[in-house]
């Protein structure tokens, strides 16, 4: 058995217009997931650096982030003579813990097989990130997303998703989870998932003080059985983020 989470955090901003990163932690630990899929988990100004900083996750959480490998582009990369003045001017933590907002969180216990970032077409920078991992003597790859608010726009990501991981070398359990943009159950970029893929009937998810769209979503491969599933309610989560987080316990 593995519990999967996903949440868009807001950066960390609340539906009371406050920043703090101590209450996405707190929700997350009142979840207790094995495995997290952040949305919206960096600043996307200046180096973008993580929406919780990197010493709270060292010091307050029993999560790491998966590593990436990976730099988010920044508006003076094209000049680093210029971005390192920046940097120095500014104090600027530029470290990210994800790809376009994408983070995957783990807990001590999971091990990490390989990852990869995985760009997707779009008007706008967007991204997905891929990881493989081991829960116990199980492999399952996990893939966070964000996808378009436009509907053509998703299901091109969602395309482009199914094809990558349909790439990878190796054969294993896949898991996609994360904010789908996608409001209808059976249509738009949800219509292109084949019959390898089930969705978790979680529940509606936003707003996080009504929540009555079901936009975040955890996908599962058929070769998972879905043992339960829900919304992450409390009074932490319905303030820290405009989401509220979603999970599912899955088994081999």
């Amino acid at each position: 058995m593995v519990t999967l989470a996903s949440y868009n955090m807001r950066k960390a901003l609340g539906t009371d217009r406050r920043r703090d990163p101590h209450r996405v932690l707190h929700v997350l630990e009142e979840i207790g997931a094995d495995i997290v899929a952040l949305q919206e988990a960096d600043r996307r100004t200046g180096g973008r650096a993580s929406a919780v900083p990197h010493e709270l996750f060292e010091a307050h959480s029993p999560y790491r982030p998966v590593p990436l490998g990976v730099k988010n582009r920044r508006m003076f990369d094209a000049m680093p003579t210029v971005s390192a003045r920046v940097d120095e001017f500014l104090k600027v933590d530029t470290r990210n813990i994800g790809w376009h907002g994408n983070a995957i969180l783990v807990k001590s216990h999971v091990g990490v097989l390989d990852v990869a970032a995985l760009q997707l077409p779009t008007l706008e920078p967007r991204g997905a990130v891929l990881a493989e991992l081991l829960v116990g003597d199980r492999p399952i790859r996990v893939v966070g997303l964000h996808l378009d608010l436009s509907g053509l726009w998703r299901r091109r990501q969602m395309q482009a998703i199914l094809a990558a991981v349909r790439a990878r070398p190796h054969k294993m359990p896949t898991v996609l989870m994360g904010d789908t943009n996608e409001w209808r159950a059976a249509a738009g970029c949800l219509r292109d998932l084949d019959g390898d893929f089930r969705i978790a009937p979680t529940g509606p998810s936003f707003h996080a003080r009504r929540p009555v769209a079901v936009l975040d979503r955890i996908i599962v491969d058929k070769e998972l059985r879905i043992e339960a599933a829900g919304v992450h309610h409390s009074a932490h989560a319905r303030l820290a983020s405009d989401h509220l987080p979603i999970w599912a316990r899955v088994g081999f």
